[in-house]
């Protein structure tokens, strides 16, 4: 339980950037990935969101294999190619142990798409034309799947849903296969491929999503007093955790060090987070307890903040719980005013953030911040990145069923 986890590769498809390069620059010169949605047309209570734009499947797979996998597959492959190729590892596997490799790269909802698409065959022309693909391409776990065998990674493979704390806790869990020594690399993180007419309608009728449709690049909008709910996107963030020793021996660039990571539960709602915020609270604390450090340590939160009105405004509660004092001192920012609501993805994303936060200096701003919120009176670094040296990042993400992860990364010393 002495072993390191380091990154060594990080790779992302999203609605502001297919690489990491392009997702890191909108997110620290505040360009916002939100439209109108192209996919479907039909008239819903919300029409924007953050639909992946120019991706192009056959970079990765050919047609045979991409009309196995469900777009959050296709979407998980890519961002996977992207952190392995940082890690040194794409194409390069040979003398390294395959049982040591493990995949734990999930969705919130699966194949949704697929779903729908299926369930349309169904009913218009009966079951006998159910494609044979059907429940594997609909199920959360073939994106780690499909990543085992594209590698040939025989470690841990696996799969698990925590709805929006999904990624996170998927790249936690992968620490600890590391750290317990189950694991010497574990390609983790989230995927999602959501914006679909039946996702939209489900989350419409929840009354959920923003209805700020006449101006979509100022809908999400997080701890701003005029917040009116969240704005779904689509991708996938991938991390390539590796043990210390393992990845010194073979030279491989370490971006970032995790140190630290929580999961709680709030045992209040399926929807709403606990008022009070101490299931937030206990996740932040337990991943800081983990890393060894104190609040006062801490230098760039990036938060869940989904611009939706209970969510900020419990978060804001919960950050002021576990950091006590230190809460009105550290930079905190969501980074969803750009990227929008990754779901499952979300995890990954914003983990991303946090690594190029340290190894920049920069802190990403919380932008369409214009209406100060009571509530919510933290420093959000709001509109502007900000220049600040950072060594410990925390990344928080929490799920509908009460599901709340941390991260703690650090800069590698």
């Amino acid at each position: 339980m002495n072993r390191r986890v380091v990154i060594t590769g990080t790779g992302i498809v999203s609605c502001v950037g297919n690489n990491v390069k392009d997702f890191w620059h909108a997110l620290t010169n505040g360009i916002c990935g939100l439209d109108k949605i192209d996919k479907f047309d039909e008239s819903y209570r919300t029409r924007i969101g953050g639909e992946v734009k120019n991706f192009d499947f056959s970079q990765y797979m050919p047609l045979k294999e991409a009309k196995r996998l469900d777009l959050f597959c296709q979407f998980a492959v890519a961002a996977a190619d992207e952190a392995m190729k940082e890690a040194g590892l794409l194409n390069q596997l040979e003398g390294i142990d395959p049982t040591r490799i493990g995949c734990l790269v999930s969705s919130g909802i699966g194949g949704l798409s697929t779903f729908y698409e299926q369930t349309q065959i169904l009913l218009e022309r009966g079951p006998g034309r159910i494609s044979p693909l059907f429940i594997p391409m609909m199920i959360g776990d073939m994106s780690s799947g499909a990543l085992s065998i594209r590698y040939g990674a025989k470690g841990p493979n696996m799969g698990l849903v925590t709805a929006c704390a999904t990624g996170t806790h998927s790249i936690g869990e992968s620490y600890w296969m590391i750290k317990r020594g189950d694991a010497d690399i574990m390609i983790s993180g989230g995927t999602e491929a959501g914006i679909n007419p039946i996702g939209f309608a489900g989350f419409c009728a929840m009354k959920a999503m923003s209805q700020r449709n006449d101006d979509p690049k100022h809908s999400s909008r997080p701890f701003d007093m005029d917040r009116d709910g969240f704005v779904m996107s689509e991708g996938s963030g991938v991390l390539v955790l590796e043990d210390l020793e393992h990845a010194q021996k073979r030279g491989a660039n370490i971006l970032a060090e995790l140190v630290g990571y929580g999961a709680t539960g709030d045992a209040y709602h399926i929807t709403s987070p606990d008022p009070d915020g101490m299931g937030a609270a206990r996740a932040i604390m337990v991943a800081m307890k983990h890393a060894g450090i104190t609040p006062e340590s801490v230098d760039y939160i990036n938060a869940h903040g989904t611009s939706t009105d209970l969510n900020d405004k419990y978060e804001t509660k919960a950050l002021k719980a576990a950091m006590g004092n230190s809460a009105y001192k550290v930079s905190v920012s969501s980074t969803k005013g750009t990227t929008g609501h990754g779901l499952g993805a979300a995890g990954g994303f914003e983990s991303i953030a946090c690594i190029r936060a340290i190894l920049d200096g920069v802190v990403p701003p919380t932008i369409n911040y214009e209406t100060p919120d009571p509530e919510c009176d933290l420093d959000i670094t709001p509109n502007v990145a900000r220049e600040k040296p950072i060594r410990y990042a925390i990344n928080t993400n929490l799920g509908f069923g009460g599901h709340n992860g941390a991260l703690v990364f650090k800069r590698f010393e």
